[in-house]
């Protein structure tokens, strides 16, 4: 019995390793001919990201107004490359993809869903990738999908603000109130500013107190 258990596990590790790598491969290896680098580090690597920045990732593309070097989806497409897990890069990538109502931005070569990929095999340490990325699952309707990479997120960085909010969020939405109030409570102790959650939570009648 116990050479079977360990047979099966065998097989499933191979099974696991032989998925990622055919994801990876899917959404392209993370190599690239300027970067990658670590959004976290941003200081360290200061002029090498106000370059990426100055040129591809100016106001105009993250508020999705215009392209900077060339259409939209190309300057973000290039900021990504250089820098996987660019935050407000990823926000911006969820806006486009939410106005395009598809799953692949205009003028980017990979499908939205792998330039998160992306971002958690380079940093698979970094909570804000799993809160983007969650968020954007959420939006979608997959509440259960996006509760699992916040979870993620939390066994990462448990007092993250922004993770707990939307557990708090998620929790709701799945009235485990209990659970909501106490996620709340994590996010707005560690200074969440928007008061959404808290607001819905008292028009349930499971908060103490409205924000304004």
């Amino acid at each position: 019995m116990n050479k079977i258990l360990r047979i099966a596990a065998l097989l499933a590790l191979t099974a696991a390793a032989d998925l990622h790598a055919a994801t990876a491969n899917y959404c392209g290896e993370l190599a690239n001919s300027y970067g990658p680098y670590d959004y976290r580090r941003r200081a360290e690597f200061q002029q090498n990201v106000n370059l990426v920045e100055m040129a591809h990732f100016t106001p105009d593309v993250e508020y999705g107004i215009k392209g900077a070097t060339g259409t939209l989806g190309g300057d973000l497409d290039y900021t990504l490359r250089a820098i996987p897990n660019h935050h407000r890069a990823l926000n911006t990538l969820i806006t486009l993809a939410q106005r395009e109502r598809g799953v692949q931005v205009t003028g980017m070569r990979y499908p939205v869903e792998c330039w998160f990929n992306r971002a958690l095999r380079f940093t698979p340490d970094d909570a804000n990738v799993y809160a983007v990325y969650g968020s954007y699952l959420f939006s979608l309707g997959k509440t259960d999908e996006a509760a699992a990479l916040f979870k993620q997120g939390a066994a990462v960085e448990p007092e993250n603000a922004t993770i707990n909010y939307n557990l708090g969020l998620v929790s709701l939405k799945q009235g485990d109130f209990e659970q909501a109030r106490a996620y709340a409570k994590k996010a707005y102790d560690a200074g969440f500013p928007l008061p959404g959650l808290k607001n819905k939570l008292a028009e349930a009648g499971q908060w103490e107190d409205k924000a304004d």
